[in-house]
């Protein structure tokens, strides 16, 4: 929870031991940094809201842009809008639905084969559903979408980041936005195959779910990283409170009056890309991993359990392989 001081930090927009705070914005985290060539940066949710800021404000720092899109339709326009500003930048759209196992295989399948480098991977995309909905695996859409897809879209790109890192000797960086309703959770409740399935569907329940499982993700796989010497971090960022894309699919009485009340608190769209864009290019992050981050600075958060951390990573990969067992089987994939 917040103690007075940093409530009147946040308020105020004072920055921290980074330089930065919640007032600054992700033009002003990236403005004086001196990037090396040829950096490729892939971001889920890159055609709109906070997604859509560190995709242009990134592109405008030289970075190459992978950015995959449900709607390719959408995504190219969001691709000629960023071009519109920066002329230069390099900008891929490709087809991907998180929510579908195998569309992300088609999409790493297809991103792979471009030979393209990896240096920074942006787990952003996030979905808030107000209803139980199931994907085409039968998995319940919020939690399936923001962790289940990223999981396995981090496990699929990471040998082409390793390669990427190994052979640039620049270190790779994965990023993936959680929210500070994590806090949220219940840690009795958190049971991978319960929320999966979600037989008592609460809407906001799933989503903090899914931003700690994204919390214990990094943990997890911060520590894998480090004991095997490999040159890639791992994250998670608190972008903020953002009235999004996630926030108007939400609408009702009391979400509405939380926002009457904490308008002052509500960051603009670029406050809230700046955390992600800091800790993705920051040098002053160098090495770090394994941390949550907010307001450009270093906090705490409530995913620090190492074994929980452990068993979801585990009982992930083991729902996983049998999925992919039954996909195989079935024809769906080859």
């Amino acid at each position: 929870m917040y103690c007075m001081k940093e409530v009147i930090r946040y308020l105020m927009g004072w920055p921290g031991p980074s330089g930065f705070g919640s007032a600054s914005t992700a033009e002003q985290v990236t403005q004086h940094l001196s990037l090396p060539p040829n950096l490729t940066a892939l971001i889920t949710g890159g055609t709109s809201g906070i997604g859509f800021e560190t995709a242009r404000v990134l592109a405008k720092r030289g970075v190459r842009i992978i950015l995959p899109a449900r709607d390719v339709k959408r995504g190219n326009e969001v691709r000629e809008r960023i071009l519109r500003q920066s002329p230069a930048a390099e900008i891929y759209v490709l087809e991907l639905d998180l929510s579908s196992l195998s569309s992300i295989l088609c999409f790493c399948s297809y991103f792979l084969s471009l030979g393209l480098p990896l240096n920074i991977l942006i787990n952003n995309a996030g979905k808030f559903s107000r209803k139980l909905q199931l994907t085409e695996d039968k998995y319940e859409l919020t939690f399936a979408t923001n962790y289940l897809g990223h999981f396995v879209l981090t496990e699929v790109l990471l040998p082409k980041m390793k390669e990427t890192a190994k052979e640039t000797g620049r270190q790779g960086r994965i990023i993936n936005v959680s929210s500070m309703i994590h806090q949220w959770a219940n840690r009795e409740e958190f049971h991978l195959y319960d929320m999966l399935k979600s037989k008592d569907y609460n809407a906001t329940r799933a989503y903090a779910q899914s931003k700690l499982a994204n919390i214990l993700h990094a943990k997890e796989i911060a520590k894998q990283l480090k004991e095997k010497r490999v040159e890639i971090t791992i994250n998670a960022v608190h972008p903020g409170i953002v009235k999004t894309g996630i926030i108007r699919d939400h609408k009702g009485f009391v979400t509405d009056c939380i926002f009457f009340i904490a308008s002052r608190l509500l960051k603009s769209t670029s406050q809230g890309a700046a955390t992600t864009c800091y800790v993705a290019l920051s040098p002053k992050l160098e090495g770090i991993s394994g941390k949550y981050f907010e307001d450009c600075n270093e906090s705490s958060c409530r995913g620090d359990y190492d074994r929980m951390a452990r068993v979801l990573w585990e009982e992930t990969h083991t729902l996983l392989q049998r999925k992919l067992r039954s996909l195989i089987k079935h024809g769906t994939i080859t």
